[in-house]
This record gives structure tokens, sequence and C-alpha cells, in this order.
């Protein structure tokens, strides 16, 4: 669908009557329309025309709007994880692109990062301290 397409057709949608509304949706849904009110029935409509049109929500970003809404946030830019290993203070840095500076190189997992510190698999979140130890 081109994007004049899309414009004439929200457009549209603006002097659709409820029962318009609700046949527009089974045009589109084949489906039963939900029991909403014509405004609301607008705005999903017009949320289905545009994802239509314009390409919906990657599936990595349906992935991260559910975990932000379930209260799971990723790494926070510039925040610093120190850990003392074998004599050594380690620092590591999360970037701008949520990635893990360690030694000058940038690490997809902090986990990838604890193992290039210790030789061996570890969990980077329990290496670093960002678990909770489990009551026994």
């Amino acid at each position: 669908m081109r994007s004049r397409d899309c414009s004439e057709e929200l457009a549209a949608l603006q002097s659709m009557s409820r029962d318009e509304l609700r046949g527009a949706w089974v045009r589109r849904t084949k489906a039963r329309p939900p029991d909403l009110s014509a405004q609301l029935l607008r705005l999903v409509l017009a949320h289905a025309i545009q994802t239509k049109a314009l390409g919906g929500v990657t599936k990595s970003m349906d992935r991260k709007l559910r975990e932000l809404a379930a209260g799971k946030t990723g790494p926070i830019p510039g925040t610093r994880y120190t850990r003392a290993w074998q004599g050594n203070i380690h620092t590591v840095i999360v970037t701008d692109d949520e990635k893990f500076r360690w030694l000058g190189k940038d690490y997809n997992t902090l986990s990838q990062v604890a193992c290039a510190i210790t030789g061996t698999h570890w969990s980077g979140p329990a290496f670093f301290g960002l678990r909770q130890k489990r009551a026994l």
C-alpha cells in the first residue's frame, strides 16, 4: 500500500459511523469486530492500516517492549560493573548501544566478559554480583 492510499484510508475513517467502522473491521481482519466505541474502533483500524502500509513492530522490538512492560530493563548506558579477580580489578562499562566494554573491546553480553576474564564459562550477572543468592 502506498503512503497516499494510507492517508486516504485514514481520512475516510473520520466520517464513518460505528456500524461502518465495524464493517471495515470485518473486511480488514476477517473477524468479528470488538465491542468498542466508534472512537476506539477508529484508532484500532488506523493502527492496522498504518501497520500494513508502513510495517509493524519487529520481533526484537516486541520482545523489548514486553520486557519493559514487565518491569525488566536492560543495562543503562554508562553503568560500570566492577569485580576483583585474581588480584586485579576489572571494570566493565555499558556503552550507548548496550554493549559491554572491557579493556577497550566490546562484548554482546556480560557473560562473554566474565568468560574473557576468567577463561571459563560464568554467568555474567552472577560473576559481577547482580544476582541475589538463593536461600537454601
